[in-house]
């Protein structure tokens, strides 16, 4: 989010120029929860009051909607309201801030709000989660047998489910959130994408380890071929098919931003980063992965992730890098 925040900036000096609202309705898509959730808020109201500033406009009033998954904890996210508003408003350019913080549960593949009433949608690290398993009910699941995800020796038939299912995800995504934007309304999206260079994923990486414990005997037959990781990282020229194909926006910016999977973390060895990455991983995958699997299979999954990670980047020499996408798009008149 803050390597992105210069599009943030971009896409919100853009609005204020040729829009004021007296009510700034900003909807965040897959907030979650934990330190980050508020931080999008912070930097929204950052910029608006620069923007404001520079316009020799009043600052408008702020109504931010929190959105994600039923079972996301909302409640950790409201007891940590009122430090929030405290710490907001303890800054001398935010006194007059009037600022609301709604949440709307529910996924964003479908409609989540009015017609025309949200100026700004953001998204950060959740557009590249399918609806659904992409391989489910598909009569080319079993052709991937022993895997929960694409791998490098998938069929082109695995790769096409995948990017069937996303296809048809981002044209509903960007439909519903086309009737919800105002006349001009604009979207910030940043998620994970494929640039097209050879390199092993996080999510492969859990399929090898997963059909190396059921070679094992670790895993039932059963429960592997009943679990597929719901993920997609599509290319840019997919991306770009699909906002065309829908039509409801024009792309006006769009950068790669290419990060080794130990980014931010402390310095230390490839034992210490491996095990960063590994606990990373897990907070993700852990409440899909405990529908299908008990405490101890999991435990041993990021326990050879770990050791998988070190052996990559010591032995292999693999670059582990993850590509993220930064897009900006407008609502078609």
């Amino acid at each position: 989010m803050l390597k992105a925040k210069h599009i943030l900036e971009e896409t919100i000096m853009t609005l204020d120029c040729h829009f004021s609202p007296n009510c700034m309705k900003v909807a965040d898509l897959g907030c979650s929860v934990g330190p980050n959730t508020l931080l999008l808020i912070s930097n929204v109201v950052s910029i608006v009051h620069t923007a404001c500033t520079s316009l020799n406009r009043e600052l408008p009033t702020f109504q931010f909607y929190l959105n994600d998954l039923f079972e996301n904890d909302f409640n950790t996210t409201f007891k940590s309201l009122p430090d929030f508003y405290t710490k907001l408003l303890q800054n001398k350019e935010n006194r007059s801030v009037s600022c609301f913080i709604n949440a709307t549960p529910g996924s964003f593949y479908g409609r989540l709000f009015p017609s025309n009433s949200i100026n700004l949608f953001h998204s950060s690290n959740s557009l590249h989660w399918l609806s659904q398993d992409p391989l489910l009910g598909c009569n080319v699941a079993f052709l991937n047998k022993g895997h929960c995800h694409i791998v490098s020796t998938s069929p082109p038939e695995v790769y096409k489910a995948y990017l069937k299912q996303y296809q048809q995800d981002l044209k509903v995504f960007l439909k519903s959130r086309a009737e919800e934007l105002v006349p001009g309304g604009a979207m910030v999206l940043l998620f994970l994408g494929n640039q097209e260079n050879p390199r092993i994923t996080g999510w492969e990486l859990i399929s090898l380890i997963l059909n190396e414990m059921f070679l094992e005997g670790m895993i039932e037959e059963e429960k592997l071929e009943s679990f597929n990781i719901p993920v997609y990282e599509p290319t840019v020229e997919e991306l770009r098919n699909v906002i065309e194909e829908e039509g409801s926006f024009l792309i006006e910016r769009l950068e790669i931003l290419i990060l080794p999977w130990d980014d931010g973390m402390s310095e230390g060895s490839d034992d210490i980063k491996a095990a960063l990455m590994a606990k990373h991983v897990r907070a993700i995958m852990e409440p899909l992965m405990s529908t299908k699997f008990g405490a101890e299979v999991i435990t041993e999954v990021f326990l050879r992730y770990q050791k998988k990670a070190v052996q990559l980047m010591e032995v292999e020499k693999e670059k582990l890098e993850f590509a993220t996408f930064m897009i900006s798009m407008t609502k078609n008149a």
